[in-house]
């Protein structure tokens, strides 16, 4: 008998997962029109199963791809720091790697600044993070620029349980600081992108809002040091828990076609930015970022910023 390798909803859509725990492909939908609430509490559904759902072929404009996110809850501003990419969407940020993050360009000659690609959950740095993103491809290249994610939930729960309940009880500081490559100075990008300083507290473990799973809410981007800890303490464990997280059985890797959009659940998924795009070839996505609680830990315990974030 063969297995089952798709799950029809009782509306008729086709959910198929790609990996083990992380990851599906949703069809039989078109996202150019408006979303019936049963359609959308479907899609929620495989969104908070699968952390990061799929859908290909569809080609939506700007307005619909807001509308999209208006289904799953208020768009926020493009990005806290750079400024709107578009005057007339302020909720949608460019990602571009010929014209630059939220049309910034690096100062002719320079080169822009390299700067180092690492896991992370999106706009980590603020009180309450965004709920989800909603990434979709306006120009694909022939190879290369796939995106991966990975599933922090089950990270969590393939922990040893003396870990668990050792980082249950721990917090972290966050903040808006790009990696960038030795010997550099930051460029335009880099230096909108730390204008004003972000800061937050939030939960090495958070528990998710919806599901009530506990997750790793740790990643080597945004994640600065566990404030409980010495600072050589807490390298050590974050070290360990940022390998743990890239895991392969976490993981989906997903390689973008035109027209292919991604949602992910960003309260329990990082993802990593690729870098493998061949010199010359044009890469171009749009984002929305959707409205999020305020993390909570086991304990109750919620997240605070230590710099404003208004």
């Amino acid at each position: 008998m063969d297995q089952q390798v798709s799950h029809a909803t009782e509306l008729g859509l086709d959910v198929r997962p790609m990996t083990g725990y992380t990851g599906a492909e949703i069809f039989g939908v078109d996202l150019t029109k408006p979303l019936d609430p049963a359609v959308v509490a479907e899609i929620r559904a495989a969104l908070l199963q699968w952390k990061v759902v799929f859908f290909r072929d569809q080609f939506i404009d700007r307005d619909q791809h807001l509308a999209l996110a208006r289904a799953f809850g208020e768009p926020l501003p493009g990005h806290p720091t750079f400024p709107p990419s578009f005057p007339d969407y302020p909720e949608i940020l460019l990602l571009d790697n010929q014209q630059g993050t939220a049309n910034v360009k690096e100062k002719k000659g320079t080169g822009g600044t390299r700067i180092e690609s690492r896991w992370h959950t999106d706009v980590k740095f603020i009180e309450a993070p965004p709920m989800g993103s909603i990434l979709r491809a306006v120009v694909v290249p022939p190879y290369g620029g796939d995106t991966q994610w990975s599933n922090l939930a089950m990270a969590y729960k393939f922990l040893s349980p003396e870990i668990q309940t050792f980082i249950d009880g721990l917090h972290a500081v966050n903040h808006n600081a790009l990696p960038i490559d030795r010997g550099e100075l930051p460029g335009e990008v880099a230096k909108a992108f730390m204008s004003k300083p972000l800061r937050a507290v939030h939960p090495v473990v958070r528990v998710h809002p919806e599901t009530g799973e506990k997750v790793l809410f740790v990643e080597p981007n945004f994640t600065d040091y566990i404030v409980e800890l010495s600072r050589r303490e807490s390298n050590h464990i974050l070290a360990m828990l940022y390998e743990h997280l890239q895991r392969q059985e976490f993981t989906v890797r997903f390689r973008w076609e035109p027209g292919s959009i991604a949602f992910w659940d960003n309260r329990a998924t990082a993802h990593i930015v690729p870098m493998d795009i061949p010199k010359g070839m044009h890469r171009c996505h749009e984002r929305i970022t959707i409205a999020g609680d305020i993390p909570v830990d086991p304990a109750g315990n919620k997240s605070y910023a230590l710099v404003a974030d208004d």
